[in-house]
């Protein structure tokens, strides 16, 4: 597949299969893509404007991965 039939068989999924398919895959990807340094530096302006978009703030961000830090830590 190319890499606009895979984004054209994504974007056609349901909301709910286009969330279960981003928090399956996501993590997956990241392992390896992470590692290389430039990558964090494209990355992080598409993801705060995503938080952007969803109305949270960078603050709201902090606090709620403290708190997912928290429970972690208790498992």
């Amino acid at each position: 597949m190319t890499h606009q039939e895979i984004r054209t068989a994504l974007l056609n999924l349901s909301t709910e299969e286009q969330k279960a398919f981003v928090l399956e895959t996501l993590p997956i990807l990241a392992r390896d893509l992470v590692k290389e340094p430039g990558f964090m530096m494209q990355l992080f302006p598409v993801l705060l404007g995503i938080l952007k978009e969803s109305g949270m703030d960078l603050q709201q961000l902090v606090q709620l991965a403290t708190m997912l830090n928290g429970q972690q830590q208790q498992q």
